[in-house]
Order: C-alpha cells, then sequence, then structure tokens
C-alpha cells in the first residue's frame, strides 16, 4: 500500500487553502493515525475520522461522537471469533485487541499506531468504541461484507475502506453525517460541498455532496454514487478538481 503523498496533490491542495476553501480530510484512520496526514498537508479545519464517528479538532477536541455501543460492538466481536478472524477496537485514542495476532501489527503499521494487548475487548473496550475493524484477506472480507450488511441493516453502518479492512460505525456514523454536521456548524449548504473519494466508506459522503467525486477504479457502489471521475494520487486528480475550483 502506497502511503506516499505527490507533490503535485499536496501543491494542489495547498493553493485550495491558499484561495479561502476550506479543506477537510474525511478519514477511516483513527485521530492519532490521521493527524500526521493532516499536518503535512498544511489543514487545519476538523477532522473527520474514526469514518465519521468522530469529528476532531487539530488539537484533539471532540465535536461529535457517536460510538458502537458496548453489547452491539460485542456482537460484531463474537461474529469475528466464530470465523476465526481478527477484530479491534478504540478506546482513547488506543487500538485494543484482545490476542497478538500479525493483522494488527499490519493495521497499526498502516495507520501510525501502536497495538494495546487488553485480553478480553469486552471489558477493555469501555461504553462505547468509535469503530470495530476486521483485517483479513479481500477476498474474506468482499465474500463477508454482504451477509454483515444484511445482519446489522439499520443497526450498524458496515463497508470496506481498504480491500482488506472491514469496519463498523454506529448507524449515526457515516462520512455523509459528519460532513452535514460540519455544514450545520460552519453555516454552509449542501450544494457548497465537493466530496472525493475511492473506498466504500467514502460512497455516502459522495452521494450527499453537492458534487460527488470517485477515483478512478473505486468499486461500483461508489463509482454509482459520484457524479464525476477523476484519475487517482498521484495522476493528476486533484489538480484537476483544483483548476476547476479556482476557475
Amino acid at each position: 500500500m502506497d502511503l506516499t503523498l505527490d507533490p503535485g496533490d499536496v501543491d494542489a491542495v495547498h493553493r485550495l487553502v491558499g484561495a479561502g476553501v476550506a479543506v477537510i480530510a474525511c478519514t477511516g484512520r483513527p485521530y492519532p493515525g490521521a493527524l500526521p496526514w493532516v499536518t503535512r498537508l498544511g489543514l487545519t479545519g476538523p477532522i473527520v475520522c474514526y469514518q465519521g464517528a468522530q469529528v476532531r479538532t487539530l488539537d484533539g477536541q471532540t465535536l461529535l461522537d457517536h460510538g458502537v455501543p458496548h453489547d452491539l460492538a460485542m456482537e460484531v466481536i463474537r461474529y469475528a471469533r466464530e470465523r476465526g478472524l481478527h477484530v479491534q477496537a478504540y478506546r482513547d485514542d488506543e487500538l485494543i485487541v484482545d490476542r497478538d495476532r500479525p493483522e494488527a501489527h499490519v493495521y497499526a503499521e498502516h495507520a501510525s499506531m501502536e497495538v494495546h494487548i487488553v485480553g478480553d475487548l469486552d471489558r477493555g473496550m469501555g461504553a462505547t468504541t468509535p469503530k470495530l475493524v476486521m483485517v483479513a484477506a479481500p477476498a474474506t472480507l468482499e465474500a463477508l461484507l454482504p451477509e454483515a450488511r444484511r445482519r446489522w441493516l439499520g443497526r450498524l453502518n458496515v463497508a470496506t475502506s481498504t480491500p482488506d479492512y472491514l469496519e463498523f460505525t454506529s448507524v449515526e456514523s457515516d462520512k455523509a453525517s459528519a460532513l452535514r454536521f460540519l455544514c450545520e456548524r460552519f453555516g454552509l449548504s449542501q450544494t457548497e460541498v465537493v466530496a472525493v473519494g475511492d473506498g466504500r466508506n467514502d460512497a455516502s459522503m459522495i452521494a450527499w455532496a453537492g458534487l460527488g467525486v470517485a477515483v478512478e477504479g473505486s468499486p461500483s457502489e461508489v463509482l454509482a454514487a459520484a457524479d464525476r471521475t477523476i484519475p487517482g494520487p498521484g495522476h493528476g486528480g486533484i489538480p484537476i478538481l483544483t483548476d476547476l475550483f479556482l476557475k
């Protein structure tokens, strides 16, 4: 997984910010894992993190928090255990697991976080968790996604972020609801919002925004939600959008 920032994309974001456009990072990453990337991009506004379960300021203040209730989280944890799959939760911005498995360390490296082994997620998780994540081979999660969505329909949002992460958040929590919250907070209309993404966890905000933009090669449901597509990172997509804004 390429975690580098293309200089052309960074420059395009800087031009947007310099022109007075509010650029908001909307990510599945936990707040500690999102902050370094937001800083590198020079963004100063709120951060939508944990798939929209939280909206945080740069200094960590929580503006919005919709976690998964404990009992519902335990349903997901038992579901993963029954299938022999790795599952993790979060408490106080820490990644917590009950077993030391390689999948946890793969995710932790990607998210720039540490793994905290608590022994028992039932006791270690707290009253809510921002999200739960199963980490497994893409084919495994692709097969599991429809079943998981049916099982928790109306109770949890379920989506992949990257092909090897299946993520569960409160039914109140997705990137669209977080953007709606920010628009209400700052007096912006839905028609003024442009949302860009490439994962299933981006589909809701792409569909909600006044202009929804999907990266070429995104899953079909993401492409279907979008008004237009752009090339991926390092291939001119963000500069294209910047030029559109700044005409």
